[in-house]
Protein backbone atom coordinates (compact mmCIF):
# COMPACT_ATOMS: atom_id res chain seq x y z
CA UNK A 1 0.00 0.00 0.00
CA UNK A 2 1.64 3.31 -1.05
CA UNK A 3 2.03 5.89 1.70
CA UNK A 4 1.22 9.46 0.69
CA UNK A 5 3.80 11.73 2.33
CA UNK A 6 4.92 14.40 -0.14
CA UNK A 7 2.37 17.17 -0.52
CA UNK A 8 3.87 20.27 -2.11
CA UNK A 9 4.89 22.66 -0.66
CA UNK A 10 4.69 20.82 2.69
CA UNK A 11 5.67 17.30 3.69
CA UNK A 12 2.92 15.56 5.62
CA UNK A 13 4.00 14.44 9.07
CA UNK A 14 2.12 11.16 8.74
CA UNK A 15 -0.28 12.11 11.56
CA UNK A 16 -3.96 12.69 10.82
CA UNK A 17 -6.28 13.73 13.64
CA UNK A 18 -10.04 13.57 13.28
CA UNK A 19 -12.91 15.22 15.12
CA UNK A 20 -15.90 13.02 15.93
CA UNK A 21 -19.44 14.34 16.31
CA UNK A 22 -18.44 17.72 14.89
CA UNK A 23 -21.10 17.68 12.18
CA UNK A 24 -24.65 18.44 13.26
CA UNK A 25 -25.99 15.45 11.35
CA UNK A 26 -23.69 13.15 13.36
CA UNK A 27 -25.15 14.47 16.61
CA UNK A 28 -28.66 14.05 15.24
CA UNK A 29 -27.89 10.46 14.31
CA UNK A 30 -26.62 9.74 17.83
CA UNK A 31 -29.90 11.14 19.16
CA UNK A 32 -30.92 10.52 22.75
CA UNK A 33 -27.98 8.16 23.29
CA UNK A 34 -25.82 11.26 23.76
CA UNK A 35 -27.67 12.12 26.98
CA UNK A 36 -27.65 8.61 28.47
CA UNK A 37 -24.90 6.80 30.37
CA UNK A 38 -21.98 6.59 29.91
CA UNK A 39 -22.06 9.95 28.06
CA UNK A 40 -24.82 11.86 29.88
CA UNK A 41 -24.40 14.94 27.65
CA UNK A 42 -23.27 16.02 24.20
CA UNK A 43 -19.51 16.67 23.96
CA UNK A 44 -18.36 19.89 25.58
CA UNK A 45 -14.89 19.66 23.99
CA UNK A 46 -13.57 18.18 20.73
CA UNK A 47 -13.68 14.37 20.58
CA UNK A 48 -10.51 13.40 18.73
CA UNK A 49 -9.14 10.21 17.22
CA UNK A 50 -6.01 9.28 15.25
CA UNK A 51 -5.47 7.95 11.75
CA UNK A 52 -1.80 6.89 12.04
CA UNK A 53 0.79 6.68 9.30
CA UNK A 54 -0.11 3.14 8.22
CA UNK A 55 -3.61 4.31 7.22
CA UNK A 56 -2.44 6.87 4.67
CA UNK A 57 -3.23 6.24 1.02
CA UNK A 58 -3.59 8.32 -2.12
CA UNK A 59 -6.17 8.99 -4.79
CA UNK A 60 -7.07 5.77 -6.57
CA UNK A 61 -5.33 3.46 -4.10
CA UNK A 62 -7.49 0.41 -3.30
CA UNK A 63 -8.77 -0.13 0.24
CA UNK A 64 -9.08 -3.71 1.44
CA UNK A 65 -12.36 -4.80 3.00
CA UNK A 66 -11.26 -7.17 5.81
CA UNK A 67 -12.46 -10.77 5.67
CA UNK A 68 -15.62 -11.19 7.70
CA UNK A 69 -16.60 -7.52 7.26
CA UNK A 70 -19.58 -6.96 4.99
CA UNK A 71 -19.34 -3.18 4.60
CA UNK A 72 -17.13 -0.20 5.39
CA UNK A 73 -18.13 3.39 6.11
CA UNK A 74 -16.94 6.31 3.98
CA UNK A 75 -16.37 9.33 6.23
CA UNK A 76 -16.06 12.33 3.90
CA UNK A 77 -14.15 15.16 5.58
CA UNK A 78 -12.44 18.43 4.88
CA UNK A 79 -8.82 18.11 6.00
CA UNK A 80 -6.83 21.05 7.39
CA UNK A 81 -3.10 20.88 6.61
CA UNK A 82 -1.06 22.63 9.30
CA UNK A 83 1.61 24.97 7.93
CA UNK A 84 3.33 26.18 11.10
CA UNK A 85 3.36 25.18 14.79
CA UNK A 86 -0.13 25.80 16.16
CA UNK A 87 -0.56 26.28 19.89
CA UNK A 88 -3.29 28.21 21.76
CA UNK A 89 -4.62 29.78 18.58
CA UNK A 90 -7.21 32.53 18.65
CA UNK A 91 -10.33 31.64 16.69
CA UNK A 92 -10.30 34.80 14.57
CA UNK A 93 -6.72 34.18 13.41
CA UNK A 94 -6.58 30.39 13.47
CA UNK A 95 -6.68 30.01 9.69
CA UNK A 96 -3.31 31.75 9.48
CA UNK A 97 -1.73 28.55 10.82
CA UNK A 98 -2.90 26.53 7.81
CA UNK A 99 -0.90 25.67 4.72
CA UNK A 100 -4.04 24.54 2.94
CA UNK A 101 -6.68 21.86 2.61
CA UNK A 102 -7.32 18.41 1.18
CA UNK A 103 -10.08 15.81 1.08
CA UNK A 104 -9.95 13.07 3.71
CA UNK A 105 -11.75 9.74 3.36
CA UNK A 106 -12.03 8.48 6.96
CA UNK A 107 -12.71 4.82 6.23
CA UNK A 108 -14.02 2.79 9.18
CA UNK A 109 -15.51 -0.55 10.05
CA UNK A 110 -18.99 0.31 11.40
CA UNK A 111 -18.77 0.35 15.19
CA UNK A 112 -19.87 1.98 18.45
CA UNK A 113 -19.51 3.73 20.85
CA UNK A 114 -18.86 7.03 19.15
CA UNK A 115 -17.14 8.73 22.07
CA UNK A 116 -14.50 5.99 22.27
CA UNK A 117 -13.63 5.12 18.68
CA UNK A 118 -12.09 1.68 18.18
CA UNK A 119 -8.50 1.65 16.92
CA UNK A 120 -9.09 -1.69 15.21
CA UNK A 121 -12.07 -0.23 13.33
CA UNK A 122 -10.44 3.02 12.20
CA UNK A 123 -6.69 2.37 11.90
CA UNK A 124 -6.40 -0.50 9.40
CA UNK A 125 -3.80 -0.20 6.65
CA UNK A 126 -4.98 2.19 3.95
CA UNK A 127 -8.03 3.40 5.88
CA UNK A 128 -7.25 7.10 5.27
CA UNK A 129 -7.07 8.05 1.58
CA UNK A 130 -6.06 11.70 1.10
CA UNK A 131 -6.76 13.97 -1.85
CA UNK A 132 -4.54 16.54 -3.50
CA UNK A 133 -3.24 19.49 -1.50
CA UNK A 134 -4.83 22.89 -2.21
CA UNK A 135 -3.24 26.08 -0.81
CA UNK A 136 -5.23 28.05 1.77
CA UNK A 137 -5.47 31.03 -0.57
CA UNK A 138 -7.50 28.96 -3.05
CA UNK A 139 -10.44 28.47 -0.65
CA UNK A 140 -12.33 31.64 0.26
CA UNK A 141 -14.37 30.15 3.10
CA UNK A 142 -13.73 26.65 4.48
CA UNK A 143 -17.00 26.90 6.43
CA UNK A 144 -19.09 27.02 3.26
CA UNK A 145 -18.00 23.99 1.25
CA UNK A 146 -20.34 21.40 -0.24
CA UNK A 147 -19.31 17.77 0.27
CA UNK A 148 -20.67 15.02 -1.97
CA UNK A 149 -20.16 11.27 -1.76
CA UNK A 150 -20.89 9.04 -4.75
CA UNK A 151 -20.85 5.25 -4.66
CA UNK A 152 -20.45 3.68 -8.10
CA UNK A 153 -21.48 7.03 -9.58
CA UNK A 154 -24.68 7.36 -7.52
CA UNK A 155 -25.02 10.27 -5.09
CA UNK A 156 -25.27 8.90 -1.55
CA UNK A 157 -24.50 11.96 0.60
CA UNK A 158 -24.71 15.73 0.20
CA UNK A 159 -23.59 17.86 3.13
CA UNK A 160 -21.79 21.11 3.92
CA UNK A 161 -19.08 22.38 6.24
CA UNK A 162 -21.62 25.09 7.15
CA UNK A 163 -23.17 22.39 9.36
CA UNK A 164 -20.09 21.93 11.55
CA UNK A 165 -20.71 22.16 15.29
CA UNK A 166 -17.34 23.85 15.66
CA UNK A 167 -16.45 25.85 12.54
CA UNK A 168 -12.88 25.53 11.29
CA UNK A 169 -11.45 28.45 13.28
CA UNK A 170 -13.21 27.42 16.48
CA UNK A 171 -12.12 23.79 16.11
CA UNK A 172 -8.49 24.82 15.62
CA UNK A 173 -8.67 27.10 18.66
CA UNK A 174 -10.25 24.44 20.86
CA UNK A 175 -7.84 21.68 19.83
CA UNK A 176 -4.70 23.80 20.16
CA UNK A 177 -5.80 24.93 23.61
CA UNK A 178 -4.51 21.61 24.97
CA UNK A 179 -2.15 20.28 22.27
CA UNK A 180 0.25 21.62 19.65
CA UNK A 181 -0.33 20.78 16.00
CA UNK A 182 2.85 20.60 13.92
CA UNK A 183 3.57 21.47 10.29
CA UNK A 184 2.39 18.65 8.06
CA UNK A 185 -0.24 17.39 10.50
CA UNK A 186 -3.77 17.05 9.14
CA UNK A 187 -6.93 17.72 11.14
CA UNK A 188 -10.13 16.26 9.65
CA UNK A 189 -12.98 18.52 10.73
CA UNK A 190 -15.69 15.84 11.00
CA UNK A 191 -17.90 13.78 8.71
CA UNK A 192 -21.60 14.08 8.08
CA UNK A 193 -23.99 11.25 8.93
CA UNK A 194 -25.16 8.76 8.02
CA UNK A 195 -21.84 7.75 6.45
CA UNK A 196 -22.36 5.95 3.14
CA UNK A 197 -21.41 2.27 3.19
CA UNK A 198 -19.49 0.34 0.58
CA UNK A 199 -18.76 -3.31 -0.19
CA UNK A 200 -15.86 -4.96 -1.93
CA UNK A 201 -15.88 -4.26 -5.71
CA UNK A 202 -17.53 -0.86 -5.23
CA UNK A 203 -15.94 2.55 -5.77
CA UNK A 204 -16.39 5.70 -3.69
CA UNK A 205 -15.76 9.27 -4.81
CA UNK A 206 -15.71 12.34 -2.56
CA UNK A 207 -16.09 15.75 -4.17
CA UNK A 208 -15.50 19.18 -2.61
CA UNK A 209 -15.57 22.27 -4.86
CA UNK A 210 -12.11 23.77 -5.12
CA UNK A 211 -10.47 20.62 -3.75
CA UNK A 212 -11.40 18.29 -6.56
CA UNK A 213 -12.31 14.62 -6.34
CA UNK A 214 -10.88 11.73 -4.30
CA UNK A 215 -11.62 8.26 -5.66
CA UNK A 216 -11.25 5.05 -3.67
CA UNK A 217 -11.89 1.53 -4.99
CA UNK A 218 -12.69 -1.17 -2.42
CA UNK A 219 -11.43 -4.71 -2.86
CA UNK A 220 -11.91 -7.96 -0.96
CA UNK A 221 -9.14 -9.23 1.27
CA UNK A 222 -7.31 -12.06 -0.51
CA UNK A 223 -8.06 -15.54 0.81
Amino acid sequence: MPVLIDVSPYRLSGVVYGALLNHRTALLELGEAATRAPYNAVPQAPVLYLKPRNTLAGDGDPVVVPAGTAELEVGACLGLVIGRPACRLKEDRALESLAGYLIVNDVSIPHQPYFRPSISAKARDGFCPLGRFVPRSAIADPDALEIRVLIDGQLRLSASTAQLVRPVGRLLADVTEFMTLSPGDVLAVGAAAPAPRVRASQRAAIEIPGLGRLETPFVAEPA
